[in-house]
């Protein structure tokens, strides 16, 4: 029974002009002759050039000035060395020198793609039957460094959506506060680590100083060592670190003892990968905190830490709903350093403040994480593809860790036999878990695919459509990776199932389901297990 689709004509598409300013990372010789160029200024050149500056990007950048000084204050060390006094600089000089150290960086000029929708914690001031909704998508740029981005908009009566006006002063958080830790948790997570032998890229090696939470800490000493950091060093004990450090500990304590760890002369090789390890892990936890003047559509959710140097993708946004009536919105993502990856999970309550946490566990190896919208008998639910194939449900007492899978879902359609997976959380209906799917079959072409679950055991599959409910049109399959639709989550309004889809990885666009015509299907599909 094939089942109708209604595709719409609203397109999101890469801009180029959205930029933010970030950081310009230079070696500590080429940043020691610039600042010295600058100071050789006459004050009148100084001023010049800072005015010529603010004229052409203060209507680019909401207060660019202040970028300039943030930029500055990154180079604390770079003034130790070159024997300067900060304390004696204008204010003109400094904010000149932070300019130097910053870069345009157009967030989303190659692709905008992979969205997930969500209900806006805001309802107020619609007409009957509307709603108003966020759209999450990938957004890449240069380098194919992927971030978070929002777009807001209403969808009427008939599922038409208006979107809000977008933007244009684009910024990244306006605060980043670390993580306090605590040391037998952190402890069991490096255990697990180093038995699952995972690979930990020397972050602080390759690049020292470009992610904002590791910036001007121990580049140097740990870059002398690089060759000496072998695989065969496994199962050392982190004592040597966490002995120094309290029952909790903070993002700076822990960089003070590894600073005064890496200059002994007599640490070892082993040691130095704990310490790469310890590192990698501690950066993966942060918060992040927007300007409450800036749009959502302005708040640019970029990597921060060195665990997703690479990119953030593909977040699966859901709407929770904990058992005292609490709502929470969850997304789940991965992390991508350039070697490895890491399931990690946000969350917020207003889209101004995230707290960011990686999701630990022997099922958090793959990609494609998607979290129930309410507990399951007491317990939090997770859809996932720790095989890279079939899709499994994993359950927890802690939303971040998770330890046990079960395989609820095999390929077993020509149209999905090399993998499936979810396609966003589950949504919950009177007739069951509703999961859209999405399934890779010859050509490597991807599809939307539907399926039904328990309501109560949602590891009891009731129907699963026999044909494709979406496949790349003419339209739709050209772009960056060909015959591609995919998308990261799907809501209902006015009983019908909007699913917004990326387009072969480039662009966006969304398609409407009559609810109870799906439903209807699924039912009716042929029984894939029984209990």
């Amino acid at each position: 029974m094939l089942v109708a689709v209604t595709r719409k004509k609203n397109i999101f598409s890469p801009d180029p002009s959205r930029v933010i300013a970030r950081f310009l990372q230079l070696n500590d010789e080429r940043s020691a002759d610039i600042i010295r160029q600058v100071l050789a200024m006459p004050e009148k050149e100084v001023n010049t050039a800072m005015s010529q500056l603010l004229r052409g990007y203060s209507r680019r950048h909401r207060n660019i000035s202040r970028i300039f000084e943030n930029h500055f204050n990154k180079l604390a060390s770079i003034f130790d060395k070159i024997e300067v006094n900060e304390e004696d600089l204008s204010l003109a000089q400094k904010a000149l020198i932070g300019s130097y150290f910053t870069m345009e960086y157009s967030i989303e000029s190659a692709a905008f793609f992979n969205p997930s929708a969500m209900e806006h914690p805001d309802q107020s001031e619609l007409r009957m039957n509307e709603k108003r909704v966020i759209f999450s998508f990938r957004a890449t740029g240069e380098g194919h460094i992927s971030s978070v981005v929002f777009r807001t908009g209403i969808l009427d009566k008939n599922s038409n959506l208006s979107i809000e006006p977008v933007g244009k002063m684009l910024a990244e958080a306006d605060k980043i506060v670390q993580t306090v830790y605590d040391k037998k948790s952190f402890q069991v997570k490096l255990n697990e680590m180093q038995d699952h032998e995972t690979i930990i890229p020397a972050i602080i090696i390759d690049n020292p100083v470009e992610m904002q939470d590791t910036e001007n800490m121990i580049p140097s000493a740990v870059i002398d060592k690089k060759d000496k950091i072998q695989d065969k060093f496994k199962n050392i004990s982190p004592d040597f670190i966490l002995d120094q450090l309290g029952d909790s500990f903070t993002y700076e304590e822990l960089t003070k003892v590894l600073e005064s760890a890496i200059k002994d002369p007599e640490i070892t090789e082993g040691q130095i990968k704990i310490i790469n390890q310890i590192l990698w892990m501690a950066s993966a936890h942060y918060e992040i905190h927007f300007s409450i003047d800036s749009a959502i559509s302005e708040r640019v959710i970029f990597p921060i830490s060195a665990t997703e140097k690479k990119g953030i993708e593909d977040a699966r946004f859901v709407k929770f709903t904990d058992d005292n009536g609490e709502i929470t919105y969850y997304a789940t993502y991965t992390a991508y350093d350039g070697m490895t990856i890491l399931p990690k999970l946000i969350s917020t309550t207003d889209f101004y403040n995230f707290k960011i946490l990686p999701i630990n566990g022997e099922i958090a190896r793959n990609k494609g994480m998607a979290l129930f919208p309410r507990k399951i008998n007491g317990k939090y639910a997770m859809l996932c593809r720790m095989d890279g194939v079939n899709n499994y449900i994993a359950y927890s007492d802690k939303i971040n860790i998770w330890n046990d899978a079960k395989i609820i879902q095999k390929p077993k359609y020509p149209w999905e036999l090399v993998q499936i997976g979810n396609a966003g959380s589950p949504i919950e209906t009177k007739d069951g878990w509703l999961v859209i799917t999405h399934a890779v079959g010859s050509m490597r072409e991807y599809t939307l695919g539907a399926s039904l679950y328990e309501l109560d055991n949602p590891e009891i599959e009731i129907g699963r459509l026999t044909e494709p409910l979406m496949v790349p049109n003419e339209l739709e399959r050209e772009g960056y990776v060909p015959n591609v639709i995919y998308s990261c989550g799907s809501i209902i309004h006015n009983d019908e199932l909007i699913i917004p889809y990326a387009m072969s990885d480039y662009s966006s666009t969304y398609a409407t389901v009559d609810l109870e015509e799906l439903l209807n299907a699924l039912k009716t599909s042929p029984k894939i297990n029984k209990k």
